[in-house]
């Protein structure tokens, strides 16, 4: 009974894990688009899931929520933190701050 536990429970934590990855990728490729869309620098290596919850889709299903933040640049010098949220693996929510171009 134990054994069955213990093997359930590592196939749970490696689903979420290869889940986890697939939806970091899908938050690096959607903040590249949102700031390029701002005329932005989008710095990948900084994307990182900083909260995670459960949510009702529009169908009413449970799904995962995952919030990302990750830095964007206007001048290739300073940086602005930005964020967006994932809800199974669409775009909800996001967030550039606004920034002067010149």
């Amino acid at each position: 009974m134990a054994e069955t536990i213990l093997l359930g429970l590592l196939i749970a934590l490696a689903w979420f894990w290869m889940d986890s990855i697939a939806k970091r990728e899908i938050a690096i490729k959607i903040g590249r688009q949102l700031a390029e869309r701002c005329h932005l620098q989008f710095l990948d290596e900084t994307v990182a899931c900083s909260r995670l919850g459960i949510a009702r889709d529009g169908n009413g299903r449970v799904q995962l929520q995952r919030t990302y933040t990750f830095d964007v640049s206007s001048q290739g010098v300073e940086r602005m933190a930005a964020h967006l949220q994932l809800r199974g693996g669409l775009l909800v929510a996001w967030h550039i701050p606004p920034y002067a171009t010149q």
